[in-house]
């Protein structure tokens, strides 16, 4: 098929705006919005060959999978998604070692003393080339249809975490203004690496990381609040906030969190942080959405991966199907 295909781009659009609608507060469908995106794959090595890879992405696409998105329940969005060296993208391109074991990425820390680390050169970073190679494949490409997936960029406190373990923690505490100098080098990476993505991805295909099913409206960005959990609501406040938000305000509608813990502490903090338009739950932060259905602003999306804990059915009955995106495989229809 045709990756230019006016009626599945019209098909997609549409489902974008119904998802606009929620963000904007004007969703009057009788059903709950469900997001169950599809991901598209290559056979060969992305880290050797990000321009083969791609093509056999947007072939798989042809070939297999260009009718999810026909489905008139939920958002089936198609993606490519190029997600080298998993959470640990960044941590190699500031140069921690990463490596590959039990079918997982890891990275040890940092023996350098926090403070000093330096702006990574991003003209000559590999990790960073190949990921640029990957996008530029895919908008050379052409197909106005698919979607394309960031590597994860994480967040400023993700990234500290993992170059520093607990030490940057004490830090934050013992002498912020040594570990501030990290954090802002962190996050000035983030914020390039963002805006050199969206330089040469169109912003109606861009999509920040897991791209199939924390799918936003064009123009929103993400950032991954995993570590949050770590750090009580004053030290998130005065060392991390303004950070997350630099990173969000790259996008032109601010964007997401990402939560997977106990973050509860952060619902004050969440609610006036202006560029923050989403907040993606799943295990342990899906059991709290009641709270941050609650305490959150109105204009404030709820993205729920359901879990034993916080069911379909018990998330309709705390919002009414209100500010709620829902991702999961679901058959039949939702009715509010």
């Amino acid at each position: 098929m045709d990756l230019n295909d006016r009626t599945l781009i019209a098909k997609r659009d549409q489902w974008f705006d119904t998802l606009q609608s929620l963000f904007d507060g004007t969703y009057h469908e009788p059903r709950a919005f469900v997001l169950d995106g599809v991901l598209a794959r290559g056979k060969s090595d992305p880290y050797k060959e990000p321009e083969q890879w791609v093509d056999e992405c947007l072939d798989h696409i042809r070939s297999e999978l260009a009718g999810a998105v026909s489905d008139d329940l939920k958002f089936r969005p198609v993606c490519v998604e190029y997600g080298i060296y998993g959470v640990h993208y960044i941590d190699k391109i500031l140069g921690a070692n990463v490596y590959h074991q039990a079918g997982q990425w890891y990275n040890d820390y940092l023996t350098t003393p926090i403070g000093s680390l330096e702006d990574p050169d991003l003209d000559n970073d590999e990790t960073f080339r190949l990921s640029i190679r990957a996008a530029k494949r895919f908008a050379e490409a052409g197909g106005e249809f698919p979607l394309f997936g960031l590597p994860t960029i994480a967040s400023v406190l993700n990234i500290a975490v993992n170059l520093y373990g607990q030490e940057i923690l004490i830090e934050m505490l013992a002498d912020p203004d040594n570990a501030r100098k990290d954090l802002e080098v962190i996050n000035r990476t983030l914020v390039r690496i963002h805006e050199a993505f969206r330089e040469i991805l169109p912003e109606r295909q861009l999509q920040p990381v897991i791209s199939w099913a924390r799918t936003q409206p064009p123009g929103f960005g993400q950032i991954c609040g995993c570590t949050t959990q770590l750090v009580s609501g004053e030290l998130y406040r005065d060392m991390i906030m303004d950070l997350d938000e630099a990173v969000l305000n790259v996008y032109p509608h601010g964007g997401m969190i990402h939560i997977c813990g106990s973050h509860a502490q952060h619902i004050e903090n969440f609610r006036n942080m202006k560029s923050l338009r989403a907040v993606q739950v799943n295990d342990r932060a899906a059991e709290d959405l009641e709270l941050y259905f609650k305490g959150l602003r109105d204009d404030q999306i709820l993205y729920l991966c359901p879990c034993p804990g916080m069911t379909i059915e018990k998330a309709l009955e705390i919002t009414g199907g209100r500010r709620l995106v829902i991702n999961a495989r679901v058959e039949g229809e939702l009715k509010l």
